[in-house]
């Protein structure tokens, strides 16, 4: 039984979302081989020869495979995937983009967002938008598989020494053709990757009170920022901001959430965070059904003062 994880990466560093995936192969058990697709790669391969517990990385490195398009990566990826009892990629963007067409190619049901492995055709899988698990097994193959990052610590970055091997990378498929990449750039954290986040809701007001209130808190405390889905759409916050059941999941040691209600579709894309601490004026509030520590308060006047006692 052999594994292959598909490597997220920017052609020269790993993401962590593929240290995550790989515990979740970890667990499946048997040989763990890693894909590294991409152009000018070499770097990201290396990095993922260091991962203990990976056997093999196999690096395919051409110009086609450098913006990863989803059909040369698929392309790619089904080339190679002969042998392999299981198919895994973090369910991320990167991962929901192209495994849904590695499986419909295979012939097979791709179980997305795994949460935990029971064995090794039998998964866990969050269904309802968080508010229930559901227990999978599989009689495919093939396990075609996305791996929800927050259900899997990260395995460790160094201390393997795995074998690369190049691969002759498939040919551009010419169904596509990238034309840019708009990359929105920040001096805090990722917000998939952030120990802590900050994120406002709706009750926040205004894009104005999430520049004088959110940003200054979270320059104090090292924070990525999120928001609600009710706040992307007021305009409050970019929607790469947004967090829960169709926007980002995150699980950081602190989660702060301000003037967030909760509904379920939020509590969705945050409830496995370690610590959660709910501000709302709202005693109501589902938000405070999930929080470690809740203050009903007005955030206008909340705020300011967390801020000055962080100075």
């Amino acid at each position: 039984m052999t594994s292959l994880v598909i490597a997220e990466h920017d052609n020269q560093t790993l993401k962590p979302s593929t240290l995550n995936t790989i515990a979740a192969a970890v667990q499946i058990g048997g040989d763990i081989d890693v894909l590294v697709a991409g152009e000018n790669c070499a770097a990201a391969g290396e990095a993922a020869a260091q991962i203990p517990g990976v056997a093999r990385v196999r690096v395919a490195d051409a110009a086609q495979l450098g913006n990863q398009i989803a059909e040369n990566l698929a392309a790619q990826v089904l080339a190679i995937a002969e042998g392999y009892s299981h198919i895994l990629a973090p369910a991320t963007a990167f991962g929901k983009n192209f495994a849904p067409r590695v499986a419909a190619a295979l012939d097979v049901a791709q179980i997305s967002e795994i949460t935990a492995v029971v064995s090794a055709d039998t998964f866990v899988r969050p269904i309802y938008a968080g508010n229930a698990e559901a227990t999978v097994q599989s009689g495919d193959p093939v396990k075609v598989i996305t791996v929800r990052t927050t259900g899997f610590d990260a395995v460790a970055a160094t201390g393997g020494s795995a074998a690369v091997e190049a691969l002759a990378a498939v040919a551009d498929s010419g169904l596509v053709t990238f034309v840019g990449r708009e990359l929105a750039k920040s001096d805090r954290p990722e917000l998939t990757a952030a120990r802590v986040v900050i994120a406002g809701g709706r009750g926040v007001g205004s894009e104005e009170n999430f520049k004088k209130l959110l940003e200054p808190l979270a320059d104090r405390l090292g924070a990525a920022i999120g928001a609600s889905r009710a706040a992307v759409d007021a305009g409050y916050a970019p929607n790469d901001w947004q967090v829960g059941q169709t926007g980002k999941i995150v699980a950081p040691q602190l989660y702060i959430a301000i003037g967030i209600s909760g509904a379920i579709q939020h509590l969705a894309g945050m409830k496995d965070s370690k610590v959660i601490v709910a501000i709302n004026k709202d005693e109501e509030s589902p938000i405070f059904g999930v929080a470690d520590y809740g203050l009903v308060a007005d955030l206008f006047q909340v705020i300011p003062e967390l801020i000055s006692a962080l100075e």
